[in-house]
């Protein structure tokens, strides 16, 4: 049973919680890039370059076989397209967590007040230092 107490203990940590929901909003928020990156961004783009569908882009390494109207092997390709598409993916992801980041920085900056500066030392703590120094002297 202590066992399970600890895992307990160690998985209730606020540190592995947070992490947990971080992971779980971030992939959730990679879904919704993929697609506005497929859906939204890439068609226009493919529009200005004259039709091209990014994800059918691809270069044929070997063709397929046939006998009659059966598929012997399939063809081996390799598929720039998506790769392209994944880099975008990637990139779009990458600077919206960098301006999150610098959202989340200077909301802490701006939170944060300057210390104030240490209190001027009153006449009595002057004067004993003074003393204390004269001593030193002797």
């Amino acid at each position: 049973m202590g066992m399970l107490s600890e895992f307990k203990q160690f998985a209730m940590r606020g540190n592995v919680v947070d992490l947990a929901v971080g992971v779980i909003i971030g992939g959730a928020f990679g879904k919704i890039v993929s697609s506005f990156v497929a859906d939204v961004l890439m068609p226009p783009i493919g529009v200005l370059l004259g039709g091209t569908d990014f994800t059918g882009l691809k270069i044929i390494l070997k063709n397929k076989v046939m006998e009659a109207d059966k598929v012997v092997s399939q063809a081996v390709t390799l598929n720039y397209g998506n790769f392209i598409q994944a880099t975008i993916d990637f990139l779009i992801i990458a600077f919206s967590i960098f301006m999150m980041i610098k959202l989340i920085n200077s909301m802490n900056k701006k939170g944060v007040p300057a210390p104030a500066p240490p209190a001027e030392p009153s006449n009595e703590e002057k004067l004993l230092t003074e003393i204390r120094d004269l001593l030193k002297k002797q």
